[in-house]
């Protein structure tokens, strides 16, 4: 019998369950205690053990989001789990564009930061979510739900928006009240959507199977822990892997775009993989893609933000020519992944693309690489829209569709509350579309 066939009042499981979750409380401690104790000793030690720390919060976060779902719509409990995954990622950008006010070589680091972010979440992120369906359950594509039209759809002006950015110059305190516009909008919608009763296993039951204010405790208790174990441990973890690479002598520029958010990004990929593991491919792709929204809403947009507090006046945080056509081309590759996902799914094709053209741009050796990886993605993306006529048709009903499911009406609930097939535990890959 496997862990899935076992019912939910197994001891077995519950066993089970508790120790994974001891497990996760655990392995954060050693660092935690380091931490406020002051340590600042070896750098390999100082990643090993944040690390292992934000390994294990991210567990709690997955649990705790999916035991939130007894209480909200599965879109906010997903959306605040992602708001909370990416903490780390913000707490480092915050760092660098604070200290760009008084050093401006900072200001560089807090736009390849932004930038390496957002391109390993969609290159690496959500190809990972098919590459785990098709090998868990020989999925050939994974289906999102109607009601993601919404976040496509702020997606979608966002990166828009995005590409005047680069002729701009620099991030001003305008930027941030669009993008926060943009952000206060998916969060609005995702209130709003009608909450189902969600099938929890493993240690989410546990909490999610308690009496309503005790459930609601433990939820609020994991998510504290959790956030405050990855703000403890995500930007020690950045530094741990910078010093021991820099030792090596790899550019340090290079390390800030791509360590470090590799570093923070780990819990809200671990999060998503698991919901996709456990057969809820959907969810694990709702996840990614509001991670994405957040970051590239609420975090681009805060940039400017808190260099102005920092500088002590409205000021916008520069970009020069390097970090404009690193934000082009994220920009460019957030045009096609949106043109790949508009008709609400994302197949192998589609993932292979995303995540051979991130190691390509990654690896390419010639100068001026990134800027005909750039043309290539708004190339591919345009191609997609005119050859290929269902997606073109999704692509002009998006904003109708999403005004639908912002109206309220009785159809637009209907579209942001359409759940994914309910699993059997013999069959969980109802939650994950074969694609034959």
């Amino acid at each position: 019998m496997s862990a899935s066939d076992e019912p939910i009042g197994s001891e077995r499981a519950t066993r089970r369950d508790v120790v994974f979750m001891t497990i996760a409380i655990a392995v954060g401690l050693p660092w935690l205690f380091l931490r406020f104790q002051g340590y600042h000793g070896d750098p390999a030690i100082v990643a090993a053990l944040s690390g292992l720390a934000i390994v294990g919060a991210a567990f709690l976060l997955s649990w705790a989001a999916e035991a939130f779902e007894k209480d909200v719509s599965q879109a906010l409990a997903l959306a605040l789990l992602a708001l909370i995954a990416v903490l780390p990622e913000y707490a480092v950008d915050m760092v660098f564009a604070w200290k760009a006010a008084s050093d401006p070589t900072q200001a560089s680091y807090a736009i390849a930061n932004m930038t390496g972010a957002n391109r390993l979440l969609i290159g690496i992120g959500w190809s990972a979510i098919v590459l785990v369906a098709w090998l868990r359950f020989r999925a050939h594509k994974v289906t999102l739900e109607r009601g993601q039209a919404i976040e496509i759809a702020i997606l979608l002006v966002a990166t828009l928006y995005s590409f005047t950015i680069p002729m701009r110059g620099g991030l001003s305190l305008f930027d941030t009240v669009v993008f926060a516009a943009l952000f206060g909008l998916y969060a609005w919608a995702a209130s709003r959507a009608e909450s189902h009763e969600p099938e929890l296993v493993g240690p989410a039951r546990i909490v999610g199977n308690l009496p309503t204010t005790k459930r609601r405790f433990g939820v609020g208790a994991l998510f504290l822990f959790a956030a405050t174990t990855i703000f403890a441990s995500a930007e020690p973890f950045a530094e741990g892997l910078v010093e021991s690479g820099l030792q090596f002598g790899i550019d340090e520029f290079l390390l800030v775009q791509w360590l470090a958010p590799l570093a923070s990004e780990s819990p809200e990929f671990l999060i998503a993989i698991l919901f996709t593991w456990r057969g809820n491919a959907a969810a694990g792709m709702r996840a990614m893609v509001s991670s994405k929204v957040n970051q590239w809403t609420l975090l681009v947009g805060t940039l400017a933000l808190v260099y102005s507090i920092a500088s002590g006046r409205p000021a916008s945080l520069p970009i020069d020519g390097r970090q404009a056509m690193e934000l082009f081309l994220t920009s460019a590759q957030s045009l096609f992944a949106i043109v790949l996902i508009v008709a609400l799914a994302l197949d192998w094709r589609g993932a292979l693309a995303l995540f051979v053209l991130f190691v390509l741009q990654l690896v390419a050796p010639w100068e001026g690489a990134h800027f005909w990886f750039a043309v290539a993605y708004v190339v591919m993306a345009i191609g997609l829209l005119l050859f290929d006529a269902n997606r073109r048709a999704a692509f002009l009903r998006l904003p109708s569709e999403a005004r639908l499911a912002l109206s309220g009406s009785p159809m637009a609930a209907e579209l942001v509350a359409e759940p994914s097939p309910t699993p059997s535990p013999a069959h969980p890959e109802s939650r994950v579309q074969s694609g034959h």
